[in-house]
Formats: structure tokens, C-alpha cells, sequence
């Protein structure tokens, strides 16, 4: 179907006249509605899509054009656009309309992207397999028997499936890394106030990132570069220069990389550890350094993370009582009632689960045992990783402990799920970026990912690297 290798490689097409965006649009469009079946999306902006095609064709034919001209990208459903429905994929919003741009969304319209609807995910971003979905579950293109990962699964889904472009996520504890493993698309997480959150609905908010899901890093370096940057409506951005991280993807250094001993043990596949050894094998025949390292704190990241984060959601998600906005119950006498059945009626079972356990370590008597405790033992893991970066430059970890796991297969059990983010959480402790990228498959023919951590706003050196992976391995 796609006649060109990258959002560069298309304007140009565009440009000389071998593509036409209106044509590549209702392309676009038309597949969406062939794959239905995957539900990887909850809205489709079919006429505006096409309106903009047009004006952006002309733009890029005279040259006055942004760097994402054509762009055809999908924003996951977590993420507001004005006058556009922001359901969160829950039934407590399904009838929302937003009332503003989030900062991320309005910089590629900027840039002349074309928005071309918005993606299923886990219930206000919480899960780990797009399960939690009240408009159902998406499909895994690789095996539509399979998840693909969560919380952005629809827009992984859409990536692979070759339904867009590109798409944004969000990664609270893996969200994009992981389903980008899961579908064999790349995946990148960058640093806490990279990007800025605002017109994000929070999920927990010393974690939460806007992320990218593309089909190569070309893709993701462009859209980063477009979408980071201080941002006054958001006091968690930085100001921190963002680098051309497109026009800076070749490089001479020969990284150091760090392997963890602790992402190596119990619960790994074997064909996962496998590919990680091959990958070292061949990074090491081309000159890198491999160094094994120790993170001795990582047996407490998913404690950690998930004491943290349902503590910032329970918080968070008290203003959905019914009175405000979204779903109201009908079947309440009272004011307390009302707010007890909206919320019951509301919430799906994953999220009234993490509010019940994020109330539960901040109620008194609990505080200091759980989330006082928590905080500090996050402080730990980012010293660990401060120390690490101290001797190399990159980490390289399996992105998670197996391939993309069949739907149902893990909803009874929540303390399985919540172990196939072992090996994300980790980077939103500690508020640094990560990278998945796609490197093999199984011998189920599905997708195996693999990540690259570095310190903090260096997301420069995890593009380079794979960049690189990507022209020597996967060409």
C-alpha cells in the first residue's frame, strides 16, 4: 500500500507528484474500515481529514509546508482535541466533548499533520493488555487471537496495521513501550517534562508521558522534535533545548552499552533472552562495548510504581463524581448517592481497583507504610540508574518478559498482568526515556521488542541507536 519509506520520503513524494494525499487519505480511511475488527479506534475524522489533505497538498506544492505535512497520525483517546469526543475509553465519558487542543496534538496540526481520529485504549490509560476498554478489546494485527499490549494498544494497533502513519500514546509505566513490542512497531517513552502534558487526562501525574508509535525511528525523531518543548500551561515541562533529532541520526561514537543482571532471571522466554543475546553478539561485532551493570532496586519497581500510581489516580479520578461532567446516574435519591452509583455505573472493574488500592495506601495508618515508603524507594531506583549512566551510556533490556499473550489469558489474575510491565516501570520511576524497537519474532511468527534506556533527556542516543539497529538489522 505505501509507496514511501517515512514522513520525509512521502512530503517529497507529494512535492514531485507521485502521491497524492488526498488519495493516500481515503486509503488510509478505507482500511480503517476493512480492519474494523481490530477496534483500534474509537473515532474517525473521515471529512476533516479529507478537507485538510487538500489544503495541505497545495501547501507542500508550494513549498510553505510544516515538517509533518501529510502526516496522517491518530492520537490516543486519552488526549484532547477541541470539539472532538475525549472518552478516555470509558463509559464514564463516552459521551464527552473536549473543550481544548492538548499542547502535543495542536504542535502537529501545527507542523500541517493530518488528525485522522482517535485510538482505543485501556480505561483511562490503566492496563497492560487493552482489556479494560468499555468500547472492547483491540485485536493484535500479528495474531488477532492475541492482545497488543496496553494501555495504547489501538494506537500500536493502528501503526502495524498500517491505519496511519503514526500515532501518539501515553506511557505511565510501559504503555507505549510495551504494546510497540507487542504489535513490532517502535515505541518511544521520553523523558517526564519532555513533552507537555497539558489536554492529557491523568491517569497519575508524576509519571504520565505523551509518547510516539511509529513504523521506524526516522518517524519517531521528526514527531518528538515537533512535540517537545516548555510549554507555560504546563509547570512539569522543561525548558531544556530539544535538539534536530531528525537531522542527527547518523553518528561515530561507539556506545557504551549496560546489560542489568536483574532483567535476565525468572520469567523471561527464553526466545526473548535469545534475541537479546543475539543482538549483543551482533553489537558487539560492530565495535560496542557491553558492560554488565547491576540495578539492585529492581525487585521493588512493580510494588513501587503500583502503590504510586493508583495513590495519583485515586486523587486524580475523584473529580469523575457525576456532578461535574460525564456519565450521571439516574438511580439516586441523594447527592452522595448520585456520586456513589455515577461512579459505580461509570468506572470499569480495572479502575475501580486501582482507586480502592490507591485510597487504601493513603488513608491513615497506611501513609507512612505504603506510600511514604514507596516514595523513597523511588528515589533509590533513580540513584540506581544515576550510578549505571555513570558507566554507560545506554541500557539494554528485554522491552517485556514475553511475546503478545491471548486475550483472557491474564484477566484473572491482575498480579500476572501487572508483571508484564516489569521491565518498563522502571524508566517512569525514575522520569527517563526509553525506546522499544522491533528486532524479531518467535516461533509463533509474533513480534519480540527490545529497549534501550538512557539518562534523562538523551533521547537523542536512543534514536541513533535505533536508527542504526534498524539500517543494519531489520533492512
Amino acid at each position: 500500500m505505501l509507496s514511501y519509506s517515512s514522513i520525509a520520503d512521502k512530503i517529497n513524494k507529494v512535492k514531485s507528484g507521485e502521491l497524492s494525499l488526498a488519495e493516500n487519505v481515503k486509503e488510509y480511511i478505507a482500511r480503517i474500515h476493512e480492519n474494523k475488527k481490530l477496534n483500534a479506534f474509537n473515532s474517525i475524522f473521515e471529512d476533516e481529514s479529507l478537507k485538510e489533505a487538500e489544503k495541505i497538498d497545495a501547501k507542500i506544492k508550494s513549498g510553505k509546508h510544516g515538517k509533518l505535512a501529510g502526516a496522517v497520525i491518530a492520537v490516543k483517546d486519552v488526549l484532547s482535541i477541541k470539539n472532538k469526543p475525549t472518552t478516555c475509553s470509558s463509559k464514564i465519558l463516552k459521551d464527552f466533548t473536549a473543550l481544548y487542543t492538548a499542547t502535543a496534538v495542536q504542535k502537529l496540526i501545527d507542523e500541517d499533520a493530518i488528525i485522522i481520529g482517535k485510538t482505543n485504549c485501556d480505561e483511562f490509560a490503566m492496563g497492560s493488555s487493552n482489556e479494560n476498554s468499555a468500547f472492547g478489546n483491540v485485536l493484535n494485527p500479528a495474531d488477532n487471537e492475541r492482545v497488543p499490549g496496553g494501555s495504547s494498544g489501538g494506537s500500536a494497533a493502528a501503526v502495524a496495521a498500517d491505519l496511519c502513519d503514526a500515532a501518539l500514546g501515553t506511557d505511565t509505566g510501559g504503555s507505549v513501550r510495551q504494546p510497540a513490542a507487542f504489535c513490532g512497531v517502535f515505541g518511544l517513552k521520553p523523558s517526564y517534562g519532555r513533552v507537555s502534558r497539558y489536554g492529557l487526562t491523568a491517569f497519575a501525574s508524576s509519571f504520565d508521558c505523551i509518547g510516539t508509535l511509529t513504523k521506524n525511528a526516522e518517524d519517531a525523531a521528526l514527531i518528538l522534535e515537533v512535540i517537545s518543548g516548555k510549554d507555560k500551561c504546563d509547570s512539569t515541562s522543561y525548558e531544556t533545548p530539544v535538539p534536530e533529532y531528525s537531522k542527527n541520526l547518523n553518528f561515530e561514537k561507539k556506545f557504551k552499552i549496560g546489560l542489568p543482571k536483574e532483567c535476565f532471571g525468572e520469567g523471561l522466554s527464553e526466545e526473548i533472552k535469545k534475541a537479546v543475546d543475539s543482538l549483543v553478539k551482533e553489537l558487539s561485532s560492530k565495535g560496542f562495548e557491553i558492560v554488565d551493570i547491576t540495578l539492585p532496586h529492581s525487585e521493588y519497581t512493580i510494588a513501587t510504581y503500583y502503590i504510586l500510581t493508583t495513590a495519583e489516580a485515586s486523587s486524580n479520578l475523584a473529580r469523575y463524581d457525576g456532578a461535574k461532567y460525564g456519565y450521571r446516574s439516574g438511580k439516586s435519591s441523594t447527592l452522595i448517592d448520585m456520586y456513589k452509583s455515577s461512579r459505580s455505573e461509570g468506572f470499569g472493574t480495572e479502575v475501580k481497583r486501582r482507586i480502592m488500592l490507591g485510597t487504601y495506601v493513603l488513608s491513615a495508618g497506611y501513609y507512612d507504610a505504603y506510600y511514604l515508603k514507596a516514595q523513597k524507594v523511588r528515589r533509590l531506583i533513580k540513584n540506581d540508574f544515576d550510578k549505571a549512566f555513570e558507566k554507560v551510556d545506554l541500557i539494554l533490556t528485554p522491552t517485556a518478559p514475553t511475546t503478545a499473550f491471548k486475550i483472557g489469558e491474564k484477566s484473572d489474575d491482575p498480579l500476572e498482568m501487572y508483571l508484564s510491565d516489569i521491565y518498563t516501570t522502571s524508566a517512569n520511576l525514575a522520569g527517563i526515556p526509553g525506546i522499544s524497537f522491533p528486532y524479531s519474532k518467535d516461533s509463533n511468527g509474533l513480534p519480540i521488542g527490545l529497549q534501550f534506556l538512557s539518562k534523562q533527556f538523551d533521547e537523542l542516543s536512543l534514536l541513533q541507536m535505533s536508527s542504526f539497529i534498524q539500517k543494519t538489522h531489520l533492512k
